[in-house]
């Protein structure tokens, strides 16, 4: 097993002795993983580039990632959807090597994770979630680093750098300092940086986590761009519904199992019910009167009370009618992947994400206590 060598300096998992045989215009063929583990199916029946089987991930007690099975197909942008510490982050680290597992196996454009590391790193790009640009450097400053880590041909370096700059619109701003651009540039300039030493596949840890809503859909516009441009994998992780609605496929993960993996629309599809929020005079009451008059079965979420019902619409006229405790507010909606979640999850992503800021709160108070 080689060692990590150089991850955070560059923004990537670089490969030790990185040579030019490994740059930037080689395409092997992906070997699929082995015969006989078992894989969630992969879309339009294309070989797999990343193949899971198994994959757990302990911290002492804590069971991060549990025993999870996935593949991702060549070309496929694959979401894995879940609230803040769902096991995402944990997942990413292992594909990219920047972890070990502890049980399970994992295998990235035909290497295994765990024991050829080195080969794995020089078929994917890393952006992480939290900047890893040197921003006393000029943005071709970096680049130019980044390249010589990966072993990225001199002569190849300028052409492909004025490529992918081009791609994220700061060829312009290639000699400016990184700590005089905006938030949203420095992602992009990352994303740039991930893509020089052409990988095949492409990992994306909360891409736009903290950027302004404008600014987040700028850089969705040119990772859209990137899929017609370039022949690559993306695997992202994200906690944003709207984000996970550009990916071809999303595996929803909470509490380290994969609960559900599909498309969006099948997804959706499989909820089949509106979701309807009231805000009544009193909510335990209303939750208990819907139980008695319509049999429905409605808890707290997001401050309202929340259940699912076929044709909301039509139902509406009937819970003000016959709810015996008056309404202040009524909204229905359409099955979104927030309703997905809550459907498999029982909760919605932000009050899971809630929770879990709770539980992060309490164990911090229990260390304090005993110092």
């Amino acid at each position: 097993m080689t060692a990590d060598t150089g991850t955070q300096a560059s923004g990537g998992a670089a490969p030790a002795g990185a040579s030019a045989a490994a740059a930037v215009p080689q395409r092997q063929a992906q070997p699929s993983g082995p015969a006989g583990a078992p894989r969630a199916a992969h879309s339009s029946g294309r070989e797999p580039v990343i193949s899971v089987s198994g994959l757990a991930k302990r911290y002492g007690e804590v069971e991060a990632v549990r025993g999870i099975d996935f593949e991702v197909a060549r070309g496929e942008t694959f979401g894995f959807l879940g609230p803040n510490g769902a096991g995402k982050t944990t997942t990413i680290k292992i594909l990219c090597t920047l972890a070990n597992a502890t049980g399970g196996t994992a295998l990235v454009a035909g290497h295994d994770t765990a024991t050829q590391r080195d080969s794995v790193r020089r078929n994917i790009g890393l952006v992480f979630q939290d900047t890893t640009l040197d921003t006393y450097l000029t943005a071709e400053q970096n680049l130019c680093f980044h390249a010589e880590l990966y072993g990225v041909p001199r002569t190849a370096v300028l052409p492909r750098m004025r490529q992918v700059l081009d791609m994220v619109g700061l060829w312009d701003r290639k000699d400016s300092l990184v700590s005089t651009f905006s938030g949203g540039m420095q992602r992009r300039l990352e994303i740039a940086r991930g893509l020089l030493h052409a990988p095949h596949v492409l990992f994306l840890d909360e891409p736009t986590v903290g950027l302004d809503p404008q600014t987040r859909s700028s850089i969705w516009n040119y990772i859209d761009e990137l899929k017609g441009r370039e022949d690559i994998t993306i695997f992202l992780t994200t906690h944003y519904m709207d984000e996970a609605e550009h990916c071809d496929r999303i595996a929803i993960i909470d509490h380290g199992r994969i609960v559900a993996i599909d498309t969006p629309e099948a997804l959706k599809a499989s909820v089949g019910k509106d979701r309807v929020q009231i805000q009544t005079a009193d909510n335990p009451a209303a939750i208990a009167a819907l139980a008695d008059v319509f049999g429905i079965e409605a808890a707290m979420h997001e401050g309202a009370v929340t259940f699912s019902v076929g044709s909301g619409e039509q139902f509406v006229p009937r819970l003000f009618s016959e709810l015996s405790v008056p309404i202040g507010s009524v909204s229905v909606s359409r099955p979104s992947l927030d309703d997905v979640f809550m459907s498999y999850t029982g909760s919605t992503i932000r009050d899971a994400e809630a929770s879990g800021t709770d539980a992060m709160r309490q164990m911090a108070q229990r260390f304090r206590g005993r110092r």
